[in-house]
């Protein structure tokens, strides 16, 4: 059996993540799922330094990442993971809080797959992250290469 594919958050809200991962054991998404509390850390992840240097845990099979978010924000995550070519073929859902249409057309510009305004019922907001980490995490087959390396 394959393992299961990982997942990175990258979520400065606490609130958030736990509603998150509370969401994917709900319904039984039961991948690793790795939080980045802001998008610094989520880079850090993504290049192996920092508190992540030397880790074995490969590159996520996708990427949620908050918009807003201190020291690194989305869109600049975003930038910098499409401008790598050993992470510009990861998958990224904006999960995010703004409808600003500007917000919407600069991450489609800098490559997003998908952007997802948070619901504010938690109900809702479950179904649309078992819908997404369902897509992403098990639909969803990967191109080859280094999305394959996981351990």
């Amino acid at each position: 059996m394959a393992p299961l594919k990982r997942i990175l958050l990258a979520e400065d809200s606490e609130c958030d993540v736990e509603l998150t991962l509370a969401a994917l054991e709900e319904h039984n998404l039961a991948n690793e799922v790795v939080v980045a509390r802001d998008g610094e850390e989520a880079l850090d992840y993504l290049h192996g330094r920092g508190k992540f240097a030397g880790h074995a845990n490969g590159l996520p099979v996708v990427v949620l990442l908050d918009l807003k978010m201190p020291k690194v924000d989305g869109l600049e995550v975003l930038r910098r993971l499409r401008a790598d070519d050993n992470l510009k073929h990861i998958p990224v859902v904006m999960i995010t809080s703004s409808r600003e249409e500007q917000d919407l057309v600069k991450s489609y510009q800098l490559g997003v797959n998908a952007y997802v305004v948070k619901p504010v019922d938690f109900q809702q907001f479950a179904a649309s992250i078992k819908e997404i980490g369902y897509f992403w995490a098990i639909i969803n087959e990967p191109p080859p290469g280094p999305l394959k390396r996981q351990s």
